[in-house]
């Protein structure tokens, strides 16, 4: 059986592990074979759509044009005219 060292770990991260380790009744070291197997059992596409489906959600869109280019239509839209409204 393989043997993994894990070094300079924070001790927070540490703490962290072995609280979630504990709730489990593990051992930290089985606490991380679990995470890891949980990790690498889900289907590699997954968080690809769910990144998919949060763009969808926030309303971006796909666009060809660099920024720099979408800045230079906007800019040239403007117009210099000021609004004597009392602005």
């Amino acid at each position: 059986m393989a043997v993994l060292q894990v070094r300079s770990m924070d001790d927070e991260l540490y703490k962290a592990l072995g609280r979630r380790a504990a709730m489990d009744n593990r051992s930290i070291s089985q606490e991380v074979i679990s995470i890891i197997e949980k990790h690498l059992s889900e289907p590699a596409g997954k968080t690809a759509a769910a990144d998919d489906e949060a763009l969808k959600l926030s309303g971006s869109w796909d666009e060809d044009r660099s920024a720099g280019e979408i800045a230079e239509t906007i800019r040239s839209a403007r117009t210099t005219k000021r609004f004597k409204g009392g602005f």
